[in-house]
């Protein structure tokens, strides 16, 4: 299968990137192609399943993203999250890096088949919404 990963140091603490990753209601915010997600009781949790819905707003070079299932298949608290998206049948992993008390190295695999239309750029591009939500220790 095909993978793509990329890296980003964050501007916040470890514990706030996990704050923000460990409620689900943000993965919208972050992930691209999802605009909302219903979580089980469990939460983050290992083999929670999430309710997702995708945009559904499909171009002439892009197909419409789809709804259907997120598993959680992995979770260490403040170092690990890992989560397959049953619909498009991708595997991701972020892990979580302390860098210093308020900078976190951020990175994100992706694993999905060739036929599933991916983008070798979505763990980039969610890494850069990331990085514009988790601003805590950013200079003014």
């Amino acid at each position: 299968m095909p993978h793509a990963s990329a890296s980003r140091l964050l501007l916040a603490s470890r514990e706030d990137v996990w704050a923000f990753i460990a409620e689900p209601h943000h993965f919208p915010d972050w992930w691209p192609g999802i605009a909302g997600v219903q979580p089980d009781r469990r939460g983050v949790a290992e083999g929670a399943r999430w309710e997702i819905r995708g945009h559904d707003r499909p171009t002439l070079f892009r197909r419409a993203t789809s709804s259907g299932k997120l598993l959680v298949r992995g979770v260490q608290p403040h170092e690990r999250f890992a989560w397959t998206l049953t619909g498009d049948h991708i595997d991701a992993e972020l892990r979580l890096e302390a860098k210093g008390p308020d900078r976190t190295l951020a990175t994100l695999l992706v694993e999905a088949p060739w036929l599933s239309g991916f983008s070798r750029a979505l763990p980039r591009r969610a890494l850069t919404r990331l990085h514009a939500l988790c601003q805590t220790a950013a200079e003014l």
